[in-house]
Formats: C-alpha cells, sequence, structure tokens
C-alpha cells in the first residue's frame, strides 16, 4: 500500500475530486446539522480554502483541518494566523494517524477517496471518532445507507455506527462544478451496539461469508455456517421466508443472526475474514 502512495505522488491524490463549497448558507446548515459544541474536538478533512473551516471556528474547541494542496495550505495558514482554535495541518489524509481523544467529522470531502476516508474511520470501531456530518459524491452516499447492501465492511459499520442520508447537495454549490450531485450523510456511534466491540473480526468474518452474493436467498447463505435445522428456527425467530436475499436483511436481523451463531455454532464452523482482506484492514488503521 505504501508503494502505491508513493507511485501516486505525481499527481496529489487529496486533490482529485475535490470541489469546494462556496454556498454560505449551505455550509451554515450542515455545521447546525452537525450540532457542533464548544466542547467538540472537529477533524476537517481537505479544508480548500476554509469556507467550512471559518463557520467551525466559531462553534468548536478546536479544528484541525486537513489539507494537501500547497497553494490552499499557504492560504489556510494566512487565513486562519490568528484563530487559536484552528491547527493547519499540510498532509495526505490518508496518512494521517486520527485523535485518540474523542472526535467529530465536519467535512466536504475529495470524491476520489471517498471509501478509503470512510473505512479509515468506521473500520475501527474502537476509536475516538464519536459523530460526523460529512459531505461526499451522492452514488457513494447511496451506497453507505442503502436499505440493499452488497459491501460487508458497511454492514460492519452499520453494527456500530448510524449513517443516515440527510439530503442531496445539488452540483450547482461547488467550485469547480463537478458532472454529479453531492449528498450529505450522518454519522453517530451507537450507544448500545448489537455486536460487542470484541467481537469486530468475528462478525466481519460472518459478514463477508454470508454476503458472498448479496442476491443469494438466505437458505443458501447460511448453510456451512447453521445446520438446516437451525436455518429453520432462525426464519421463524426473524420473521423472514426462505427466498428472502441476505442483502436486504435489517441491522436487527443481522445482530439476531450474529448472536444465535455465538451461541448456538461451534467456533471451528465459524467464518474467518481472509488474510487479504485482514491486511487492507490493517492499512487503513489509524
Amino acid at each position: 500500500m505504501t508503494k502505491n502512495r508513493k507511485h501516486r505522488r505525481s499527481e496529489p491524490p487529496n486533490f482529485l475530486g475535490q470541489h469546494l463549497m462556496h454556498n454560505k448558507k449551505l455550509i451554515n446548515e450542515i455545521v447546525e446539522i452537525a450540532n457542533v459544541t464548544r466542547h467538540d474536538l472537529v477533524l476537517e478533512f481537505g479544508a480548500g480554502k476554509g469556507a467550512l473551516t471559518s463557520v467551525l471556528s466559531k462553534k468548536a474547541r478546536g479544528i484541525l483541518a486537513i489539507e494537501y494542496e500547497g497553494k490552499f495550505v499557504s492560504l489556510l495558514k494566512e487565513k486562519f494566523a490568528e484563530t487559536g482554535n484552528v491547527k493547519i495541518i499540510h498532509h495526505d489524509i490518508l496518512q494521517i494517524q486520527l485523535p485518540k481523544e474523542p472526535f467529530i467529522v465536519v467535512s466536504n470531502i475529495p470524491y476520489s477517496i471517498t471509501t478509503p476516508i470512510m473505512k479509515m474511520l468506521l473500520n475501527h470501531p474502537i476509536s475516538g471518532f464519536q459523530r460526523g456530518a460529512i459531505v461526499m459524491e451522492k452514488g457513494a452516499a447511496k451506497r453507505f445507507t442503502s436499505q440493499f447492501v452488497k459491501d460487508p465492511y458497511i454492514i460492519a459499520w452499520r453494527m456500530w455506527f448510524d449513517i443516515r442520508y440527510v439530503k442531496e447537495i445539488s452540483k450547482k454549490n461547488f467550485s469547480p462544478q463537478p458532472k454529479v450531485d453531492s449528498a450529505l450523510i450522518t454519522i453517530k456511534r451507537k450507544v448500545n451496539p448489537k455486536v460487542p466491540y470484541k467481537h469486530y473480526f468475528i462478525f466481519w468474518g460472518f459478514a463477508d461469508y454470508v454476503l458472498q452474493n448479496p442476491q443469494m436467498p438466505i437458505d443458501f447463505a447460511l448453510r456451512g455456517i447453521f445446520t438446516v435445522q437451525q436455518i429453520k428456527r432462525v426464519k421463524r425467530s426473524l420473521g423472514i421466508k426462505s427466498e428472502t436475499p441476505v442483502g436486504i436483511l435489517s441491522i436487527e436481523q443481522w445482530g439476531m443472526l450474529f448472536e444465535t451463531m455465538v451461541k448456538y455454532v461451534p467456533k471451528h464452523r465459524w467464518p474467518k475474514l481472509d488474510k487479504r482482506k485482514l491486511i487492507k484492514w490493517k492499512n487503513s488503521k489509524r
């Protein structure tokens, strides 16, 4: 992974797909939705010219404004030289160390690294990340919040975080104007998650196995973990039919399935996350 990042240095990875918001009313609305208070440490990924940073600086205890593009960094340092609660960080977003203390994220993130940023924040539920209000490409926002889920890591995220699609944001609100619209999502750590944090890897391996084919009926998707009789009992307790595709299971149903596996299935039949995905997880850890 390090080699790939070095290779991309010829074109700064964090600037590709970066579209700056210029609608002041929209920026204020996003900060209000984020519910930023004087107790909050805020991370802003891709601060650009500081339009969002300026509003955040009036609300938060501290802002870590991260920007990779040199010309923006110079502008930010000049603009916030006398603002004591704003720290400008000239760095690759994907290589930063996340704060160990509790923090929130309020950002208009670059399109090109949307999924890596989300993985950095959500792949590690035992972290300081508490909640966020994030503007991103609309298609990505839809995928992260869709009722039908194809990606195991998204199900894993949802076990510990509530991810909500708030609103569509027209491309007219950005400069340079992107080809597609954006959207605002909010993220909030669950107070009482269905799965304990200590079971993160076990759950991810379980979800990865079950979601090999999201369209697969639950009867087939659960084979190899549960016995035929256990599958019948699980379907009755969940109130679902044999032809139900696993991609539409709710968070509550996923939690019940996992709890049933841990309680009744011998450990040697628990599916494990393969080594390649485990390596990717470690590479996204901050």
